[in-house]
């Protein structure tokens, strides 16, 4: 009994051992596979083959005046060089926006927020081309690289008006109003933002154009994956001067900072 004991013991060490050392060994040529694929596209590279075509990435960006998200077609036309085809989509903030309290959700007990003396929201449509160069990374084995690029082109601003809900503080009365309408602004007790969808019929477009430059530093350039991350200038001009606040000058002008982190895939 005890020799069927120490077989039965014997026999689940070494299938537990067995089983140990198989993933580590698929790891190890998962590895090497990687290893061998990446010097193969390194040795093509320095011969001045084209590696892959094309690229589709996308990306969030968050800017020093607001958010965003993008998109970019990329046509290689060299190892080095790359066409680029980008469209975003941006809000821009004031920089003196402050979110206030309004009033309380019974049913949720949140607390509606509100911005008090914003006129409009902004956002920007933009449509650019530009161009990307590979500066760094071109001998490294990890796939790392640096690349400079720049791009320009249309900037289609929307305004939208911003609405907030109020109770008139005499008559009891609720509305909705605009900030730029109110005569007396102490007149009002402020429920909160009337919300996303309200003001939409009453857009105007502001037409402009735009122009950034920027480094992007690329974790996978020798995957079909794309991850990386860009950081950049932007700025950009329109037709007519933007009201983002009351009691603020306006401007035509916008200049800001970025960084985006960026996903895709290469073919």
């Amino acid at each position: 009994m005890k020799k069927i004991l120490l077989l039965s013991l014997g026999i689940i060490l070494t299938t537990l051992a067995w089983s140990q050392t198989q993933p580590a060994s698929g790891k190890k040529d998962k590895k090497s596979e990687k290893r061998d694929r990446i010097n193969a596209l390194l040795k093509m590279e320095e011969e001045g083959e084209m590696i892959f075509n094309k690229h589709n990435i996308f990306g969030i960006k968050l800017n020093t005046d607001g958010w965003g998200i993008s998109f970019e077609k990329g046509k290689f036309q060299t190892p080095r060089k790359t066409r680029l085809l980008q469209f975003e989509f941006n809000e821009k903030k004031h920089p003196k926006e402050d979110k206030d309290a309004g009033s309380i959700d019974l049913f949720t007990g949140n607390v509606n927020q509100f911005i008090f003396g914003k006129t409009n929201n902004f956002y920007q449509l933009k449509g650019g081309y530009g161009q990307q160069y590979l500066i760094g990374g071109k001998s490294n084995k990890n796939g790392v690289a640096v690349t400079a690029l720049w791009a320009g082109g249309v900037s289609l601003g929307f305004e939208k008006p911003y609405y907030v809900d109020v109770e008139d503080l005499v008559t009891q009365e609720r509305t909705r109003v605009k900030f730029e309408d109110v005569e007396d602004l102490f007149q009002y007790q402020y429920l909160g933002a009337s919300g996303f969808t309200v003001g939409w019929d009453e857009v105007e477009l502001n037409p402009g154009a735009h122009l950034k430059t920027a480094l992007r530093f690329d974790y996978g350039r020798f995957n079909e994956a794309v991850a990386a991350i860009e950081a950049g200038l932007n700025v950009e001009f329109y037709s007519r001067e933007v009201v983002q606040m009351i009691q603020n000058d306006p401007k035509r002008m916008f200049f800001n900072a970025y960084v985006t982190v960026l996903f895709g895939k290469r073919k």
